[in-house]
């Protein structure tokens, strides 16, 4: 994949319209309140490059799943009328009531009128809100702006066709535009209508997000300080099978921790009680063992476990060597051997990249694992990366963020990066 792509800064936008992907997919609370603006802190310095050069601004985005909302005309999905058909006739009726009601609830819930608050309380009002993403609203307000004005679209996924990459679709958004900006990482593995289709119609570049993404994290790999470190942890091997064969060929050292290192502790006769294991992953693993030591990579598994009685916070545990996890019990967390034999191979290390927690971190008895882990990491004094998702989350929980050279946006796609796989958002934009 070509990671030289041509930025906001590489071609004249000054007074152009601009329409601009951004992934405002941030985290709520039951009242609508936004938990956490991080991702649109990060698409500030994008916004308001376009802004200065007196653009007008365009500005889409996702958030969450509403995949039963479109144009704010509720449709109820298959599943759901298939269940509702199978009812008693007289109970039909207000069952489909009922789910219509859920459905506008929805409208509400994954609205993006939270976020334009939020961008006009850091960018002084500038910001307008229109109600549909393409349609007599959205196109009534982009008509009325004015030089260095934005207007944020409603919810992408609010409108048929966006998952599907329609290309009438995104030849309505393109008409908002005379370029296309794409700063949404974390959706940059995505080739939807507003992440990908829109190039098909406009100039299309990366805003100064995905440019620090697609460097960091392409140097990492192509040109990395030595030793080379990966850390794997999460629930199954399947989702990282790709990730560890693109790495072998590129690392000095992989380590592996959380539910997926007990696939790999029976592929090598380990007995691991009930813990989470993909038994028809088992040759993979050996495969992928084999393939490590013939390419001189170190590869490390725990030696020790904290193991609990159930899959549950509260469930009684106790820590256990490897080689002896007894019937009844399964792997939470590493044990307190393994996190001194992991940092200690992390200290020292020229670049680590880190994706997925070492147990189940967001339970107190069992964050130990991934605490050390992060700690390590953040004192390494290696060129640090953090691959988004549940490591991003722990590295701000822990308290560690600060101290990572890079945490990504976007969990999904900083994987299928990792990878090597070509992801569509960027994919589309021009070559420098």
């Amino acid at each position: 994949m070509n990671y030289n792509k041509k930025s906001i800064e590489d071609i004249d936008i000054a007074g152009k319209r601009v329409i601009a992907r951004c992934d405002f997919n941030v985290p709520q609370d039951k009242s609508g309140a936004i938990t956490d603006d991080n991702r649109i802190v990060q698409a500030l310095p994008t916004i308001k490059y376009m802004v200065e050069k007196g653009c007008k601004v365009v500005l889409c985005s996702h958030l969450g799943k509403p995949h039963n909302v479109f144009d704010k005309e509720i449709k109820l999905n298959k599943k759901e009328l298939a269940a509702i058909e199978k009812l008693p006739e007289a109970e039909r009726q207000a069952a489909t009531d009922a789910a219509i009601e859920k459905a506008k609830g929805d409208v509400k819930k994954f609205s993006l009128k939270p976020v334009a608050d939020r961008l006009n309380e850091y960018l002084g009002g500038i910001v307008t809100f229109a109600t549909d993403t393409v349609g007599e609203d959205a196109q009534a307000k982009v008509a009325a702006m004015k030089a260095g004005e934005i207007v944020l679209l409603e919810n992408t996924r609010f409108t048929k066709g966006e998952e599907k990459n329609d290309p009438e679709l995104a030849k309505k958004l393109a008409a908002f535009g005379d370029v296309f900006v794409n700063d949404a990482f974390g959706t940059a593995h995505r080739a939807h209508a507003s992440t990908a289709g829109i190039a098909d119609y406009l100039p299309a570049v990366c805003g100064y997000l995905i440019q620090k993404e697609i460097t960091i994290m392409g140097n990492a790999l192509e040109n990395p300080k030595r030793p080379f470190i990966a850390i794997l942890g999460g629930a199954k091997v399947s989702d990282k099978i790709g990730v560890i064969n693109n790495l072998l060929d590129k690392v000095d050292m992989i380590i592996i921790g959380g539910g997926m290192a007990y696939t790999f502790l029976k592929a090598t006769n380990h007995t691991i009680g009930t813990s989470i294991v993909e038994d028809d992953k088992l040759d993979v693993a050996r495969e992928i063992l084999a393939k490590a030591k013939a390419n001189n990579v170190d590869f490390l598994i725990p030696v020790d476990n904290i193991v609990g009685r159930k899959y549950d916070p509260e469930t009684p545990y106790m820590r256990i060597y490897s080689d002896a996890i007894p019937d009844g019990w399964m792997g939470l967390d590493i044990g307190p051997t393994t996190r001194e034999l992991f940092a200690k191979s992390i200290i020292g290390a020229g670049t680590v990249i880190w994706n997925g927690p070492m147990g189940v971190s967001e339970w107190e008895n069992f964050a130990a694992g991934t605490q050390a882990v992060a700690q390590a990491v953040a004192e390494s004094g290696a060129i640090s990366i953090v691959g988004g998702g549940d490591s991003a989350a722990a590295a701000q929980k822990l308290g560690f963020a600060d101290k990572m050279t890079h945490i990504s946006t976007g969990g999904g796609a900083s994987l299928e990066f990792i990878e090597g796989k070509e992801l569509p958002g960027i994919a589309c934009l021009l070559d420098k």
